[in-house]
Parts: structure tokens; sequence; C-alpha cells
């Protein structure tokens, strides 16, 4: 009978009889998954033998901070400048003022919460708008 190894499998064979280390799997790894950095080894990649090795699978996190930060809505306020601390605490950033002067949404520069200016008589107007 003839065991095919994929070339993963072989890098992690050859390393272990070049170092004398024993191999826990043999089996190939799928490790196709780009980072969030865009970090993608291929099949041949000698990194991949971490993986082999130990017997791991390559995780990776499918929600991004980008992405997740882009769900999160615009937080209005009747004030022209806000100040953004993260909100955790302890486990927020340092606290910064933010000028909400211009139009549109403004993001902190830590965190990435966004912030827009809404004049009193604004919301008024779409409280109105909302009931009707």
């Amino acid at each position: 009978r003839e065991i095919r190894m994929s070339g993963l499998a072989r890098v992690g064979r050859a390393f272990c009889l070049r170092s004398g280390a024993r191999a826990f799997s043999s089996s190939a790894v799928c490790h196709d998954q780009p980072t969030h950095t865009g970090q993608s080894f291929e099949e041949t990649d000698v990194r991949n033998v971490r993986f082999d090795v130990t017997g791991l699978k390559k995780q990776v996190n499918d929600k991004w901070a980008i992405d997740l930060i882009a769900k999160t809505p615009v937080i209005k306020v009747n004030k022209r400048v806000v100040a953004c601390d993260g909100g955790g605490g302890a486990l927020g950033h340092p606290k910064v003022y933010i000028n909400l002067d211009k139009k549109g949404p403004h993001a902190c520069i830590y965190c990435g919460l966004m912030y827009e200016y809404v004049h009193d008589t604004e919301e008024e107007e779409e409280e109105i708008e909302q009931t009707n």
C-alpha cells in the first residue's frame, strides 16, 4: 500500500527526521485562509511545520475590528465637542476630545466610534417625522 503525503507532511517529516523530533500528526491541514493582515502560507512553506507537527490547525478570526466598527451606529450628540475614552474604564483608551463643527460623522482616533453633531431643532424634527 502506497501512502501519499502532501508537501506539508513531507516537510514536517523531513524536519522531524533531521532534528530527531517526534511527529504527532502526518495529516495535511488546510492553511489557505488569510489572516487579518493578509498573511497566507503556501503548502510547501516551512512555517506550516508548527501545525503539522503539533496536530493543531491554523485559527483565523473572521470578525475583523474594522468590520465590527463599521456595523456600530453613529452616536448622535447635541454638543459640538465630545470626549471619548473607549467606554471600558481600565479597558478603554486615553480620553480624546473630538470637534464636531464640520458636518458629517467623525471617528475617534483610538477606537473608531463615530460621533455626529445634531442640532436640537433637527432632533425635534426627526422625532416629529418618526411619529407621523
